[in-house]
């Protein structure tokens, strides 16, 4: 059976931060970066019915606990700052607090069905939605606004997820309260480290059962290992393990 005509499904790709650099403060507060990002295969579904008067978000999915389309998530912010009304059912299969982008993501996906291109006004949103609206494979610079296409470099990537949650902000303050340190990869891992210690203490269980130290997505709180190394699910039996392909 064919979808109704008012009715469009939507995916929405996370996004993996490779490499994350901070090379500023603007005047405004919002820090400047210099990152790569990837988009992955995993990814929420949207499923949009724009044959409303008014308005409303509702989340489901395994990782849609204490989601709420309150008018403040990116999806009802997308909505209104691309001029469109909509009831959009939000299948999450994207950890969210997890530097994955799964919020970004589902507000993308309204910017492309709106057919909306403006990345200044997708950075308004959020740092990662500009990104996430273009996708692929990207250098990332000013507060997410300026995105250069790369050419991709596709392979598998694997995930762990620990029942763990980072906030953005505090990291960036916590970044901001260190001094700035920097690192070869990410310098928001020992911001994070600050806000959230756990995360040592699954970077060393991790080295253990991949052999290789693993990367801290953003600020977190999830781990990524480039490569199939989905063998460790079993030590790491209390995360989310996930093997998914990047661009």
């Amino acid at each position: 059976m064919s979808a109704a005509p008012n009715q469009h499904t939507l995916i929405a790709p996370a996004k993996l931060t490779l490499s994350l650099h901070i090379t500023g403060l603007r005047a405004d507060g919002y820090h400047v970066i210099d990152a790569v990002m990837t988009t992955l295969e995993v990814h929420d579904t949207l499923t949009v019915h724009d044959d409303v008067n008014t308005s409303t978000v509702t989340y489901s999915g395994p990782f849609s606990d204490g989601l709420v389309g309150d008018g403040r998530d990116l999806v009802s912010r997308a909505l209104v700052a691309c001029g469109r009304r909509a009831r959009v059912e939000v299948h999450k299969h994207i950890p969210h607090s997890g530097g994955l982008g799964g919020g970004s993501a589902d507000a993308a996906a309204i910017f492309r069905w709106a057919g909306v291109d403006d990345l200044d006004l997708a950075a308004s949103i959020g740092a990662d939605v500009p990104f996430c609206v273009r996708g692929g494979r990207a250098r990332v610079r000013g507060i997410g606004e300026i995105v250069e296409p790369l050419a991709d470099e596709p392979g598998l990537v694997t995930l762990v997820v620990p029942p763990l949650a980072v906030s953005t902000p505090l990291a960036y303050r916590a970044w901001d309260e260190m001094g700035g340190p920097s690192h070869p990869t990410n310098d928001l891992e020992p911001a994070a480290l600050m806000v959230e210690p756990e995360l040592a203490t699954w970077k060393k269980r991790i080295t253990e059962a991949a052999g290789v130290e693993p990367t801290l997505a953003g600020s977190g709180a999830t781990w990524f290992v480039l490569g199939d190394h989905g063998h460790i699910a079993e030590d790491l039996h209390d995360a989310r393990v996930m093997v998914t392909r990047h661009r």
